[in-house]
């Protein structure tokens, strides 16, 4: 993943996240890798990937023109490995809760 950048945005609430992310999928050619809900949806953290240029103009502009004010931002680009582990882990995490909606568990259904 030599070409790949990740770019975060932290924000608070889930729609205020949600209108980030669709900001930032408008603006350029970035997707979505991964996101996480913590303190029950308060504080979401949406990743995502692309080329270098393309994840930063999507972060400056969610960060410009969303909802709300992000708690926090940053693009890394040609991230470590170990940084591409973390968001594949998150990421399966997030896939596993999509593909198998039968199997919740307390912890899951607080998290969603």
């Amino acid at each position: 993943m030599s070409n790949t950048s990740l770019g975060f945005i932290e924000i608070t609430g889930v729609v205020a996240a949600v209108d980030a992310l669709d900001i930032m999928c408008k603006t350029s050619g970035v997707e979505l890798a991964t996101w996480e809900r913590k303190l029950g949806g308060r504080l979401v953290t949406i990743v995502v990937k692309g080329d270098v240029a393309s994840v930063t103009e999507a972060i400056e502009t969610a960060a410009a023109k969303a909802i709300k004010k992000p708690v926090a931002k940053g693009v890394i680009a040609n991230p470590h490995e170990e940084i591409m582990k973390l968001v594949n882990l998150s990421a399966g995490r997030f896939m596993n809760k999509e593909t198998n909606p039968g199997k919740l568990d307390a912890r899951t259904i607080q998290e969603v």
